[in-house]
């Protein structure tokens, strides 16, 4: 597949770095201009481009830039394209309201803005510091499983495969108005478990259920890293 990226941070390289070695062809983006991404891109072996072209280059599109930043995303080149959701509300960025008031997931906030796109989110729940050492091969007793939401199937399908192609298993979540149960500040955020316990504890995840502020950081060196 082609992978296109909105984005250049670590999470954003970490992505396109394992998507390139897992076969596919990728393209970084930044608000600065390709340019500025010549020794990044050589690094992971992509090409670089603008926004508008990632969105237009990629089979699936991933948005790895600030949330607070969605409304930049451009919509043209998305519309009927499964675009990848790995941003966190971190409120100090920027206050968004209707995430405040619990009225949208972080999810449905980028559907909003792309109602033509096919929204997964996907990717949010791991630190982009474990995004490469963490991959593990199909079958693997360690492998680490992500969590997904998302209403089109289709969607979930692809990006499903997408993941497990760079080292993940997945467990499926629901509908993006389920994507709360996996973002900050959630039990699940960025813990390593194998797929019975991140289904165990999504299902156990209430919308009271809350882990203090760099609680995930925690897990990063604990003996019990991906539970089974």
């Amino acid at each position: 597949m082609r992978i296109g990226i909105i984005g250049a941070g670590r999470m954003a390289q970490s992505i396109g770095w394992l998507a390139v070695q897992a076969g596919h062809d990728v393209m970084l983006s930044n608000s600065r201009g390709p340019q500025t991404l010549d020794e990044t891109s050589r690094r992971i072996g992509c090409v670089a481009g603008t926004a508008y072209e990632a969105a237009e280059f990629g089979d699936v599109v991933c948005i790895a830039i600030y949330l607070q930043d969605y409304q930049t995303v451009p919509k043209a080149p998305l519309v009927r394209k499964t675009v990848l959701n790995p941003q966190n509300y971190f409120p100090h960025l920027g206050r968004i309201a209707e995430l405040d008031r619990g009225e949208l997931t972080t999810a449905e906030l980028l559907a909003r803005h792309l109602p033509e796109s096919r929204i997964v989110k996907a990717l949010n729940a791991i630190l982009a510091e474990d995004l490469i050492p963490d991959a593990r091969p199909a079958g693997a007793a360690d492998r680490r499983a992500l969590p997904i939401a998302g209403d089109d199937l289709e969607a979930k399908s692809i990006a499903s495969r997408f993941l497990d192609q760079i080292g993940y298993d997945i467990v499926d979540a629901g509908l993006l108005s389920e994507g709360w149960r996996f973002e900050r500040r959630r039990p699940v955020y960025c813990r390593p478990l194998g797929t019975c316990a991140l289904q165990e504890m999504l299902l156990a995840t209430s919308p009271d259920s809350r882990v203090p502020e760099g609680d995930w950081y925690a897990y990063r060196s604990r003996q019990d890293r991906h539970q089974q």
